[in-house]
This record gives structure tokens, sequence and C-alpha cells, in this order.
């Protein structure tokens, strides 16, 4: 059988209580943070919130040109999994992607650019912080397979070099 709580102890909260609460629940807006747990006097807190996250798949945005080059080999079909490419340069974080270094400038690579190792291809803002993504390897961009300005995941696919 339940027992029910004793008057003093009672699950009711103080307005000391509550406005703890209120402060733990700005904090989760201020940080972006999905859980926060305290304890303090006795009283053990966890203040929440419930975050959808819906999977996409990232669609190729750039194609190679629908003009075939003399003496090109037939390209293989593409792998499902972009990320596995050989010639895959994925995310080193989590962030928003920017082809360019500033709104309306010239992007840093085209489709059909060549690259050398270490040239900046794009920018990843991550925390309020611009962070270059070096090309790994030296090639030809083959493919850019996301949109200026979009979020973007560690491990996603941002371009294709070969």
């Amino acid at each position: 059988m339940a027992r029910q709580p004793d008057d003093k102890s009672a699950a009711k909260f103080s307005s000391d209580d509550s406005a703890l609460i209120r402060e733990l629940a700005l904090l989760l807006d201020e940080t972006s943070l999905t859980e926060i747990e305290i304890e303090r006097a006795g009283l053990r807190l966890r203040v929440a919130r419930n975050i959808s996250v819906a999977a996409t798949m990232p669609m190729p945005v750039h194609a190679v040109s629908a003009a075939p080059v003399a003496g090109a080999a037939v390209a293989a079909p593409a792998p499902a999994d972009l990320s596995k490419h050989p010639g895959a340069v994925t995310s080193p974080m989590v962030g928003t992607a920017y082809w360019a270094p500033e709104p309306g400038a010239k992007p840093f690579i085209d489709v059909g650019s060549k690259v050398s190792v270490g040239q900046t291809l794009l920018i990843i803002e991550a925390m309020k912080t611009m962070n270059q993504i070096p090309s790994p390897r030296a090639g030809t961009v083959t493919q850019i397979l996301i949109d200026d300005g979009q979020p973007v995941e560690f491990g996603e696919a941002l371009v294709i070099i070969e």
C-alpha cells in the first residue's frame, strides 16, 4: 500500500523553491542545456526540457558538370553514406557552415575548384567562433554537399575532393 506524505514533508514547494525552479529554467534557455539537476539542503531538484530531434539526410547541392570530359571514365554510383567516400571532407564539429568569409563575398571554393592541402574550404561557426576548415588533401572539388548557412553535425560530409 502506498504511503501518503506527512504534512510536514508534503511535496509542496516554498516560494524560495519556486524562484529556484524559475531561475534554473531561465538558465536552461540561456545556455541551451537540456537538463540541470542540483541538490541543496536535502532538496534534490531536476529541471529538464524535451527537445525533439529530426534526422535528415544531406542532399547534394552542387553536382558535377553534366558535360562529360573526353576520355573520362563513367563515375561509379555514389555510396549511400557520403561520409565514407574516400574523398569526403567531413565536419570536425557541430555548427553552421558558411562558404564565404562574409555575406555577399566570393565563396572559398566552387565545384571544379582546384584545392591544395591546408587551403580553407569553408568556415564553421560554433559557439560564436568562426573556425576555418582546411583541405586535408590536394585535388578538385567534385561535389559540395551542403548549403551556405546550413547547420552541420560532427562527421557530416561537407565536400568531395578527388
